[in-house]
């Protein structure tokens, strides 16, 4: 067995723990206010693992991701500038000012596509809550753009799931390497 089959293996372990939802709500949580890791990631392998509960993971994650939404909301109509500092470190800043662009141009309506796309929607959700967008329309676009992101993942794994086990299971190491070779590359050129 391989580095990344061995790897897959034990994500598929990990994800059977029985206290496996409590961190996939953790990190849905997390990753809508300021974490860079998307809940996909636990989600997937948990979905794999427990087909039956495919609906309930991802109401889980949808829940506790819009959750984390407010949350940043929050720290954006009452904190921005005490974050302000750690944004522009972290080469944020130009991030959030360009979803605040897009919110001058669309409105609510890119909450929604940040809440499905890979777009940052922890950066929409600051720029909301500081250019005061109302509360109700906010949580209801995050919760159908986040639910339907979460809910597509858990139903295409619930329904060909299997059939994805077995290809991963079958290429792991390959597919693996093939990502570390394309984020090397990626770097290179990047850089």
């Amino acid at each position: 067995m391989g580095l990344w089959s061995g790897l897959y293996e034990r994500t598929l372990r990990w994800a059977s723990h029985p206290r496996a939802p409590w961190y996939l709500a953790a990190l849905s949580f997390a990753e809508s206010s300021f974490f860079p890791v998307p809940p996909d990631v636990m989600l997937a392998p948990m979905v794999l693992a427990r087909p039956r509960a495919a609906w309930r993971l991802a109401a889980l994650t949808t829940l506790a991701s819009v959750a984390g939404g407010v949350a940043g909301y929050a720290v954006g109509a009452l904190a921005l500038e005490a974050i302000r500092p750690w944004l522009e470190g972290g080469g944020a800043w130009e991030t959030y000012l360009q979803a605040r662009a897009w919110f001058d141009r669309w409105g609510v309506w890119v909450v929604l596509v940040a809440g499905f796309s890979p777009i940052p929607y922890k950066m929409f959700t600051l720029a909301a809550g500081t250019l005061g967008m109302p509360l109700v329309p906010f949580v209801l676009a995050s919760v159908l753009g986040r639910g339907a992101r979460f809910y597509l993942v858990a139903g295409l794994l619930r329904w060909r799931g299997e059939a994805v086990h077995r290809v991963l299971k079958a290429h792991m190491d390959r597919i693996g390497w093939a990502l570390v070779g394309a984020l090397a590359v990626a770097w290179l050129v990047l850089r």
